[in-house]
């Protein structure tokens, strides 16, 4: 334990060092910005008042969009870019075993992703001053909840992927065609065969997020779908470079 916490302690810090890592968090937090205020402006001026009341919706919703588009540019450098530099080598000699290496990696990536959601509370502090009687505490907890998930589940396949690749390039592209697939295209069959549509519509992550999370719905089969993509990750990622240290 203490090994995968030295390793998170420095991959954390590494992350304010980098112009990567200040450019996601800019763009995360810009683009919910630019969404909370569109729909507050629209709300607050409609002349006719026909306008939905604002809800966390428009803030959970813009944010796992993009950290869906951003978490590449996090996970490619995580162990490709230790292959590439040849520090691969160093950690293998040292007492430290593959899946601490893969799972203190993934927590740093994690805990810097946490601080962005962190900060994107202002927003539902000050939507909840602007909605009379205040906004559902309860589907802001769901809304998060799920946030925080999708975002443990991303990061997790994406170090997976970065395990394989010693190009960092090539680790962001395959990382995002994945996550394009898991947010949009695995879910498509679902409106389309009469049979087996609810099994597309499960692994469906845009839609776990919009159809349950989002509405405030907490289920045990929710959760265990991105708990099992993280530990899918951390397990391709742990198995990469167990097999590289016996090549």
């Amino acid at each position: 334990m203490r090994n995968i916490w030295t390793i998170s302690k420095r991959e954390f810090k590494s992350y304010f060092a980098s112009p990567v890592a200040y450019t996601v968090a800019l763009l995360v937090l810009g683009i919910i910005g630019i969404v909370f205020v569109y729909n507050t402006v629209t709300y607050t001026f409609n002349p006719y008042g026909t306008a939905d009341a604002p809800d966390i919706r428009m803030i959970t919703g813009p944010m796992a969009f993009m950290f869906m588009l951003a978490i590449p540019a996090i996970t490619m450098r995580l162990l490709a870019d230790e292959i590439r530099m040849g520090t691969m080598e160093l950690l293998m000699t040292a007492p430290l075993r593959d899946y601490e290496l893969v799972i203190g990696k993934w927590f740093g990536a994690f805990l810097f992703t946490l601080v962005i959601i962190g900060i994107s509370l202002v927003f539902p502090f000050m939507l909840n001053q602007m909605v009379k009687p205040g906004i559902d505490q309860m589907q802001m907890i769901a809304s998060y909840l799920g946030v925080i998930l999708a975002v443990a589940a991303l990061l997790g396949l994406g170090i997976g992927i970065s395990a394989l690749f010693e190009n960092q390039i090539a680790a962001f592209f395959t990382t995002l065609v994945l996550f394009v697939f898991l947010w949009w295209l695995i879910g498509a069959p679902a409106n389309i065969l009469p049979a087996g549509g609810e099994v597309f519509g499960y692994f469906d992550m845009s839609g776990q997020l919009a159809n349950n999370f989002n509405e405030g719905i907490i289920k045990l089969s929710n959760v265990i779908y991105f708990l099992s993509l993280t530990s899918l990750g951390l397990f391709i990622g742990s198995t990469a470079v167990e097999i590289r240290r016996w090549r």
